[in-house]
């Protein structure tokens, strides 16, 4: 007996890479996948941008900077981008988690706790599209209005069936 599937398109959208990333692999990975790209000189360095979702990613090496990176002007950097981003996430590229990245890592979140940044360690360039892909569809358009709509279903089940609401329904 054949089981009928509903097959759904393969999510495309638009993405705003830095022109710093045009050579870099996951510009690759994100062509591959039929994304649009448009490079854009006037975005952070390293900065992948996800208009319809509102959600921009900055990649960063922690290989990058040198020994103290509070001089490198990593902080900096990441404080411009996360004024200029509403929703932002720091990808945090660290194949082998060592004590400097660890440090790193340490740093930038003491240095950025309650503000809007999220911080995502990721260890290759397969993780980095995911990752970015992941949240961006998620919180993009139609989708977003999906998962709410599961939420509210969720939800509403769980009121339904819960113990609590039915002694609460007989008390009255």
């Amino acid at each position: 007996m054949a089981t009928h599937r509903e097959t759904t398109p393969p999510w495309k959208t638009t993405i705003i890479v830095s022109t710093s990333l045009r050579d870099h692999d996951i510009n690759r990975r994100l062509s591959a996948q039929q994304h649009r790209l448009r490079s854009s000189d006037s975005v952070e360095s390293g900065a992948v941008i996800f208009p319809l979702s509102g959600t921009a990613f900055l990649l960063v090496d922690p290989q990058d900077p040198p020994e103290r990176f509070e001089e490198s002007g990593l902080i900096e950097r990441i404080q411009k981008f996360v004024q200029v981003h509403r929703n932002s996430f720091l990808l945090l590229y660290a194949p082998f988690i060592g004590k400097k990245e660890l440090e790193i890592l340490s740093g930038i979140q003491r240095r950025f706790f309650g503000s809007n940044l999220k911080i995502l360690p990721v260890r290759n360039n397969a993780e980095i599209v995911k990752g970015m892909l992941t949240i961006a569809k998620a919180t993009s358009k139609p989708h977003i209005d999906t998962i709410r709509d599961r939420m509210s279903l969720a939800q509403a089940h769980i009121i339904e069936s819960s113990p609590v609401w039915e002694m609460l329904r007989d008390i009255q």
